[in-house]
């Protein structure tokens, strides 16, 4: 049951420059969290969906960029949601959840009743209020997001096993060598993780884990949870005894380093502490170039639900033929002949002119794509950075250029740097 008095706090994790390198050259410009999908910086699909959830009254991100490169979008995205958003720039990665313990004054100071624990670099539907609901009803600790993988991806990421019907976590490993072979009985979609916290935080985290069940289909776990028993944790993490009771004897990282899963997930598992919450929806880790792309799509089709608001539409009369999902920023200025989607994001200031072809694209702002109206500039499973110009009768079929370039010949499966 929902507590009129309650808050709830969200904290993401947005890592910093020397994480998330196979993202480069994506991020050589701009920092990985606010490179934009479906037309908004990464990092704002996870904080959107943070707004629906009742009684937020909070955003942290946490991070270790500098706090000049997150001062503008904080500031708008705060004024946007109405909402408190605030970064804290971590001296030195402290792990996936040593950002909480380093921060943990500030994340508790208003004594909130849960806290959500997500990753910026997580794509999905993020069903965080349906995840709290199950939250309360477990009545645990915390709740994880899971999803189902197929067994070859499966050793990517973490391994769980959970009972089918209580949905509580039994086990939980990362990425071991050799599948996890659970026997569970009944209920053959029960692979789900939530977290939740008691007073004075809860907390939800993103991740993905799988399991191998006895029909040899493998579960992901895509974690976002409201970690009721982190928050109270955290809270007493200052005290050498309860946080050593969660570490390895033969730990080997510094002591101001917490990992999530080793750390705090593996030791509370089996102890009725932990449950789960599958999503039948998407869910995607967004660590390479291309997978952008791919994320791209599946948000701008999520729009289609959530914000159709947000969508270009067009028959080439009066603006563009639009197929398929399209995001135009408002001061973009496109040519009437010219013919875009399915899959394209194109940000501020850039012009596209007569004739041009889009076709799976993030076009980042201030870029030029000329054309003489017989669609001779044609892109592709492309994304052209900052103020890029692509002259006429040039095609960019899968590459990647980065920003202030000059194309006047065709390019394909390059990076132009």
């Amino acid at each position: 049951m929902e507590s009129s008095g309650e808050k709830v706090v969200a904290v993401i994790m947005v890592g910093g420059p020397t994480k998330g390198t196979r993202f480069r050259p994506l991020s050589f410009n701009t920092p990985k969290p606010l490179f934009p999908l479906a037309g908004q910086p990464m990092v704002h699909h996870p904080i959107s969906a943070c707004k629906r959830i009742p009684n937020l009254a909070q955003i942290f991100l946490i991070g270790f960029y500098e706090e000049r490169e997150f001062a503008l979008y904080v500031s708008s995205i705060s004024n946007e949601l109405k909402v408190p958003v605030r970064y804290l720039k971590e001296d030195k990665p402290h792990g996936s959840a040593g950002g909480l313990y380093y921060f943990r004054d500030m994340i508790m100071e208003d004594c909130p009743s849960h806290i959500f624990l997500l990753n910026c670099d997580i794509c999905c539907n993020f069903p965080l209020p349906n995840m709290l609901d199950a939250h309360r009803r477990y009545g645990g600790m915390g709740t994880m997001l899971v999803i189902k993988v197929s067994a070859e991806s499966a050793n990517q990421f973490g391994e769980l096993v959970a009972d089918p019907i209580t949905k509580e976590l039994l086990h939980y490993t990362e990425k071991p060598e050799t599948f996890v072979t659970v026997v569970l009985i009944q209920d053959q979609n029960s692979c789900c993780t939530t977290l939740s916290a008691r007073c004075p935080a809860p907390a939800f985290y993103s991740l993905k884990a799988s399991v191998q069940r006895e029909d040899r289909f493998t579960v992901h776990i895509n974690a976002i949870f409201p970690l009721g028993a982190l928050g109270q944790l955290l809270s007493n993490l200052h005290r050498v005894s309860s946080f050593e009771s969660l570490q390895s004897a033969t730990r080997t990282v510094p002591r101001d380093f917490v990992r999530l899963d080793q750390d705090i997930l593996s030791p509370l598992a089996g102890k009725r502490q932990l449950f789960t919450y599958e999503t039948m929806d998407f869910w995607e880790q967004i660590k390479t170039p291309g997978m952008s792309l791919k994320c791209s799509a599946l948000y701008l089709a999520q729009f289609r639900l959530t914000s159709p608001h947000l969508l270009a539409g067009g028959d080439g009369t009066k603006s563009a033929t639009v197929i398929g999902d399209v995001y135009v920023h408002p001061s973009a200025k496109v040519h009437p002949t010219a013919k875009i989607g399915p899959n394209v994001s194109i940000s501020a200031n850039v012009r596209v002119g007569a004739g041009v072809r889009l076709i799976s694209c993030i076009i980042l702002d201030d870029v030029e794509i000329k054309a003489d109206g017989d669609y001779n500039a044609k892109l592709g499973i492309t994304i052209l950075g900052e103020a890029v110009t692509v002259e006429d009768e040039a095609a960019v079929i899968n590459s990647i250029v980065l920003p202030n370039k000059t194309l006047n010949v065709s390019v394909q499966e390059e990076i132009i740097l």
